[in-house]
């Protein structure tokens, strides 16, 4: 069953649900208890109940003709908010244009080692690299959120709607892009390929064009320089100065396995490009690109100390 067939399942129960002759507890409450997300969903469709009832009242109130012997005008019943059958089939026409406007999330996610890509209904493109998630809207395919790892966003640009993305507490807003985000716990990277993209449009407004990019992290933005932006695709990871804690975990999404660094060793820096497929299952090759020994721990490999 659709995500769409859900909704309006919830909506003909909060519709049946809201007529005072309406006996039907143990149906309704079976269908909550069905599924977590439907009392969610019920409790969107009581609010988009709640917004059709404040539109019906807002209309103009019809009166009836007034007969010459009575000077009483006579409201037309279907206007008064109640349990009647066609104050709920009213509420159902409004209730579903307003419920059609509100927005239907859904979330797309990857395992590590994997790629996805997610074509949009308005000719954009997703591409998710190993154990990323991404937060999507089937009420606004201009919209997404960033909720972990790596992605990459090609965007068909639409000035009077502009793709807006979120990650974290971090905002941008394509102008005409192909970019990447990464988000990783404290820290989001954006980087741009093509185009342009504005981080924070409501506050820093900072414009970054190809080969640039910028970090987020602890409420600050740091401008970096970006080379082969989105080269994960391809399997190449190329790094500029990045701490062995961020390659570790870049490479734990690409090979589908995890990678971790010595406490002692996080902070050491590393530039170069590492070709993924050449080192899959070669845990002495890697040590030897980053000039460290890697320790099998378990199904993990551990970045250690060549000395």
């Amino acid at each position: 069953m659709t995500g769409r067939q859900v909704d309006e399942q919830a909506l003909e129960w909060a519709i049946r649900a809201a007529d005072p002759l309406f006996d039907d507890w143990d149906g309704l409450t079976g269908w909550l208890e069905a599924d977590p997300g439907n009392h969610d969903r019920y409790d969107d469709a009581l609010a988009a109940m709640a917004e059709a009832r404040d539109h019906v009242a807002a209309m103009p109130v019809q009166t009836a003709p007034v007969a010459a012997n009575d000077e009483r005008p006579v409201r037309h019943g279907f206007w008064r908010w109640g349990g009647s059958a066609v104050a709920a089939m009213l509420v159902a026409v409004v209730g579903v244009s307003v419920w059609s406007e509100r927005s239907q999330p859904y979330a797309v996610e990857t395992a590590p080692g994997e790629q996805r890509t997610l074509q949009l209904a308005d000719g954009s493109e997703v591409v998710l690299a190993g154990g990323s998630r991404v937060t999507l809207d089937r009420a606004d395919t201009r919209v997404a959120s960033v909720e972990r790892g790596e992605m990459l966003f090609r965007v068909r640009h639409d000035a009077a709607h502009p793709f807006r993305v979120t990650a974290g507490n971090t905002q941008m807003v394509d102008l005409g892009t192909v970019f990447d985000v990464t988000r990783d716990p404290g820290r989001v990277r954006i980087a741009v390929a093509e185009g342009a993209v504005m981080v924070d449009p409501d506050g820093a407004k900072l414009r970054l064009d190809p080969g640039q990019a910028v970090v987020a992290s602890g409420g600050e933005l740091r401008r970096q320089s970006a080379t082969d932006v989105g080269g994960w695709r391809e399997g190449r990871l190329t790094f500029d100065n990045a701490p062995l804690s961020d390659v570790a975990r870049d490479l734990t999404r690409e090979l589908g396995r995890t990678v971790r660094a010595d406490p002692a060793l996080a902070d050491r820096p590393f530039s170069g490009t590492i070709d993924i497929r050449s080192l899959r299952n070669d845990p002495a090759r890697l040590g030897r690109l980053l000039g460290v020994t890697v320790r099998i721990d378990g199904e993990a490999w551990v970045l250690g100390d060549d000395r």
